[in-house]
């Protein structure tokens, strides 16, 4: 934790008064996400342990989406513990949507829910900070394993309060890639972009977290993360660790600022397979100013 807190602080080195305060600032709610991604992920875990029997109660929000009452209750954790922190800003959340702001904080409450809702341990709360159009903050708890990963801008990735890069893998032949795919996406070009990857000799996974996927590929555990649509509170927090230990990743956010409410193309690589990657999996195109 000595360590995180000295990278926290030593970038302010050199920096103006006002660039310094902004640097504080951001740091306070980096230690404040953490605390709450730890609080809701105790929850999570809770409500887990305590099925009553091999099923949770779950709906569907749309074919394959499922929505569980702990979703709610999670997410009403996390907005009132941030806007008891920082009560002028704003929560975006995937269950109760919310307003942007100068200062929104972008929340899914469980990513994973169809694995919580079946009984399998691989979920986990999503926080990051989108601050003035820029994420600068993540937080990601995964309760079922006590892991806990988070960054901020300019102050690296952390699991566990270790620093995390990205893996140095040069060969797609010897890479494990996350392709994610959800029903709300078109199944030909899922396939498509599938059968290159095959094609081109990827080790394919998809565990049923895009937020894990990608803080996955900070930590060196997976080599990228693909996705043709991921939602702003399934992306952002990972995309912030992504970045902060040397991943190559899209530009997620437009300015016209419709990709936090509608979402977008997603990429993150090692930067050792990333041109590669994106051509074996014929989505260039998509990357619009990606590096």
């Amino acid at each position: 934790m000595q360590a995180v807190q000295a990278q926290g602080f030593a970038i302010l080195k050199g920096m103006s008064n006002d660039g310094r305060q902004q640097q504080v600032e951001r740091v306070r709610r980096w230690r404040v996400a953490e605390a709450v991604a730890r609080e809701a992920g105790a929850l999570q875990k809770r409500r887990f342990l305590a099925r009553s029997s091999d099923e949770v109660a779950y709906q569907f929000k749309g074919p394959q989406d499922y929505l569980t009452a702990t979703d709610g209750e999670v997410e009403r954790l996390v907005r009132e513990r941030l806007l008891e922190a920082f009560p002028t800003d704003t929560i975006l959340g995937e269950e109760g949507g919310g307003e942007i702001s100068e200062f929104t904080w972008v929340v899914d409450p469980i990513d994973g829910t169809s694995n919580f809702a079946r009984g399998i341990p691989h979920f986990c709360v999503s926080i990051a900070l989108v601050e003035r159009g820029e994420a600068t903050v993540g937080a990601i708890h995964a309760p079922m394993v006590g892991e806990l990963y988070s960054a901020a801008s300019g102050c690296g990735a952390w699991l566990n309060g270790e620093p995390m890069r990205v893996s140095t893998v040069t060969d797609l032949s010897r890479s494990l890639v996350e392709l994610g795919w959800a029903s709300r996406q078109p199944k030909g070009e899922y396939l498509e972009m599938l059968r290159r990857g095959m094609e081109a000799g990827l080790g394919v996974r998809g565990a049923g977290s895009g937020s894990l996927a990608v803080a996955q590929v900070a930590a060196g555990r997976v080599d990228a993360c693909v996705e043709l649509h991921m939602y702003a509170w399934d992306w952002l927090a990972g995309m912030v660790m992504a970045r902060e230990a040397g991943a190559r990743v899209n530009r997620f956010l437009t300015e016209d600022g419709q990709a936090l409410r509608r979402g977008n193309f997603v990429f993150a690589a090692a930067p050792g397979i990333a041109e590669a990657l994106a051509r074996a999996l014929g989505v260039e195109e998509r990357m619009e100013a990606a590096w």
